[in-house]
């Protein structure tokens, strides 16, 4: 069976959502956001502080 190519590493809220993902073939981080209330969804790349992408690595 085929490894996942994108797995949720964390996860809050009810109605409006945030998740981090991570590409398992890169290790870059996204965090996608989503509301209920707007029935809207936003991804991005998830930046550190000096506006790197934060990459987690992978084994």
């Amino acid at each position: 069976m085929a490894k996942d190519r994108f797995i949720e590493v964390y996860s809050q809220g009810v109605a409006n959502v945030e998740k981090i993902i991570v590409d398992t073939e890169t290790g870059v981080n996204y965090v996608l956001a989503s509301s209920s209330l707007t029935v809207g969804c936003g991804m991005s790349v998830l930046l550190d502080a000096d506006g790197k992408p934060i990459v987690t690595p992978i084994n």
